[in-house]
């Protein structure tokens, strides 16, 4: 995907200029209104969502920022969210909006008080950019549209004086504690006093997240979970047989919605999930918001089982008494087919789902067909490949940072963004928690450095 013009890609500048690092020791620094640091230089790397909102307060804070990225561009993964109508945030209650982080709940809350969803809006109206409610409470800009707020972002940031290079691939670190960059001219070496890492997780790694700063942080001792897709979609498949579809029900139906549906599953200590919406047929599987939903309890229970079971009501409008009955009803002359769609509206997608789990034989078994109908059984084998997912779990464990998020194991450094091992379902809730987390890096490393300026 192209990035909106007058974005990153074209202010790449040299990296070889920048100052002191990391693990060796600070340029002397200033102190200005009484705590900010003057003349500290500071590397963000990563310029998606995370390290913008870092370099922002950054800059803000009175730092000299320079952002590194992979990319020919910045905001990439950004642009891609927006394709579809950017989903910014959501317009719940914020505990019920912090409740969304599973597990992590009470770490990503602490950074939603630095940035709660409602001063995301008012961020986005700062930069020019009014914001709706949807019927479903997420939250837009009103035009739906990302490359505008991309454009606007990117100017507050060049004016405040924060350096773009482009084409900066992070290699880690040199001995000598200087950053390590792979360009297109060769391997540059850049010096900070201190580092935000905002590298993302692994999924869609041609927009420039593919996970391989994992090698370098754990040479440094830094402790990571394993990468692992989220809201992501499931290949189907029967015990004994291939992964995937039949090739008569993949090659009609491949892509087609099936809505509306109530998908349900128990895993295996018990725990519930059921909730209506829609999700796609794919060529192995399916995907979709509906399947994103429940997609990290399907995930760990295929890692812990070997498959996981759902079951779709493909009438959730009917009671199972009435479809029941309308299975059951004489049809005379007509075809089960004509049945299902007069008595029942199931056609299409539905119809050849209901043959494809049952088989013909179930089929013609009006109790097998009318339980089918309320509880599809829906063998999941696998999820898709971390590539194809939306966003991942893992990464850098929470326990490796403090409540700055500086690593603990390399001082100096701080990480922000979907590196970090948290996940959240799609609604706005991964941007915001990306964004919040970013400024929670950002003046940490804004207070790390304060503290260790020095008065001339």
């Amino acid at each position: 995907m192209a990035a909106p013009a007058g974005d990153a890609g074209g202010a790449s500048a040299s990296a070889s200029s920048a100052t002191v690092s990391g693990a060796s020791a600070p340029t002397e620094c200033h102190r200005i209104d009484g705590d900010t640091p003057a003349a500290a230089k500071v590397a963000v790397i990563g310029g998606g969502p995370a390290g913008l909102m870092a370099a922002e307060v950054l800059a803000a804070g009175g730092a000299r920022v320079d952002l590194y990225d992979a990319m020919p561009s910045v905001g990439r993964k950004f642009l891609l969210a927006g394709k579809g109508g950017l989903n910014l945030t959501h317009g719940e209650p914020l505990k019920d909006f912090c409740a969304r982080y599973g597990p992590r709940t009470e770490e990503v809350g602490a950074w939603l008080e630095v940035l709660p969803p409602a001063a995301v809006r008012d961020w986005a109206e700062g930069l020019g950019v009014s914001t709706f409610v949807g019927s479903s409470g997420r939250v837009f800009p009103t035009d739906l549209k990302a490359a505008p707020l991309l454009r606007a972002w990117l100017h507050r940031l060049r004016t405040a004086g924060v350096g773009f290079h482009s084409r900066h691939r992070w290699q880690g670190w040199a001995e000598d504690g200087a950053l390590r960059f792979a360009t297109p001219q060769g391997e540059r070496a850049a010096k900070a006093d201190a580092v935000v890492l905002a590298l993302g997780g692994a999924s869609w790694p041609q927009l420039g997240s593919d996970g391989a700063w994992t090698a370098p942080l754990a040479a440094r001792g830094v402790e990571t979970a394993p990468l692992l897709p989220s809201n992501c979609g499931f290949d189907v498949g029967h015990a004994g047989q291939p992964i995937g579809w039949s090739e008569h029900f993949r090659e009609r139906f491949a892509g087609a919605p099936i809505k509306p549906v109530v998908l349900a599953f128990t895993d295996r200590h018990g725990a519930q999930f059921r909730r209506q919406g829609e999700f796609v047929v794919t060529a192995t599987g399916i995907e979709g918001s509906l399947v994103y939903a429940a997609s990290s309890a399907l995930r760990d229970e295929i890692a812990a089982e070997g498959a996981a079971t759902i079951h779709l009501d493909l009438l959730p409008d009917r009671s199972a008494e009435f479809v029941a009955a309308e299975v059951g009803r004489p049809r005379g002359p007509r075809t089960l087919a004509t049945q299902l769609r007069s008595r029942l509206g199931i056609t299409g997608v539905k119809a050849a789902l209901l043959y494809e789990v049952l088989g013909k034989e179930a089929m013609h078994d009006p109790v097998q067909l009318a339980a089918a109908c309320k509880a599809l059984p829906l063998r999941l084998v696998s999820p898709r490949p971390i590539a194809e997912a939306i966003s991942t779990v893992g990464g850098v464990r929470l326990q490796s940072l403090d409540e700055r998020l500086m690593l603990r194991a390399v001082p100096s450094v701080f990480c922000a963004g979907e590196m970090l091992d948290w996940e959240a379902p799609t609604g706005g809730y991964l941007l915001t928690a990306s964004m919040a987390s970013g400024r929670v890096a950002g003046q940490g490393a804004l207070d790390w450095l304060a503290g260790r300026a020095t008065v001339p």
